[in-house]
């Protein structure tokens, strides 16, 4: 594991600048404050950073390597965090992602989601679960194909352990010094709707990040995950 960072920002103040952020894409698609979570994205900082904006009254954290996320879980008093894991998850870390964390945005496969209940702790309620959808057919993206999210989704929600709460996206980036693109987010929220019309308790659309929580939350993010507008560059 490399060596963690201290923030190059100020996390409060830049908390407060995405908080602001959120609420006026809020406002200009015409949906209400508060209807956006912020989960900050700590990959490659310290706890220290962590600590810093937990005072500045953030409580979600995403992390995306198991085992540097392990550290500052133990490193962190464990109430009033929520932790919630982003990143690609092989058979042999669903264990301890079962054991420490709250969410989990990247179930991309039946055997994972099954690993996950399997090893929840009984002590602990469902873990909450997002199935990641590679809503933009990238070779290079883990994710399930959208045709195929239904039947990942039905599988999740039918494992005792776990919640299914909706679908998590991370669309190809804009080309060529573009403005961020809302198409991949609205065909995200399409799907998103649909399985909601077959019957599917979703409530949850994990989509947008620094460059482009705008364009996510206007086609309907529910939570945008964001490191470097928080924390700086890793």
């Amino acid at each position: 594991m490399n060596a963690l960072k201290p923030a190059s920002a100020d996390p409060a103040a830049s908390l407060a600048a995405v908080r602001a952020r959120i609420e006026a894409a809020c406002a200009a698609a015409g949906r209400p404050p508060g209807c956006v979570a912020l989960v900050a994205v700590t990959k490659a900082f310290g706890p220290e950073a962590i600590r810093a904006a937990l005072a500045a009254g953030q409580r979600d954290f995403g992390e995306n390597y198991v085992q540097e996320a392990l550290a500052k879980v133990a490193a962190l008093p464990r109430s009033g965090i929520r932790w919630h894991y982003l990143g690609p998850l092989q058979s042999n870390k669903t264990a301890d992602v079962a054991r420490d964390f709250d969410w989990v945005h990247s179930v991309a496969r039946e055997k994972i989601a099954r690993r996950l209940s399997e090893q929840r702790p009984d002590s602990l309620p469902p873990l909450n679960v997002c199935v990641q959808v590679n809503i933009s057919g990238e070779s290079s993206k883990s994710g399930v194909a959208p045709e195929a999210a239904g039947a990942l989704c039905r599988a999740v929600a039918a494992l005792p352990r776990l919640r299914l709460r909706g679908l998590m996206a991370i669309p190809a980036p804009a080309k060529n010094g573009d403005s961020p693109l809302r198409a991949p987010y609205r065909k995200l929220r399409e799907l998103y709707e649909a399985l909601r019309r077959e019957g599917l308790e979703l409530d949850t659309l994990s989509a947008g990040m620094s460059d482009d929580l705008e364009a996510a939350i206007a086609e309907g993010s529910t939570m945008v995950r964001v490191g470097t507008a928080i924390f700086g560059k890793r």
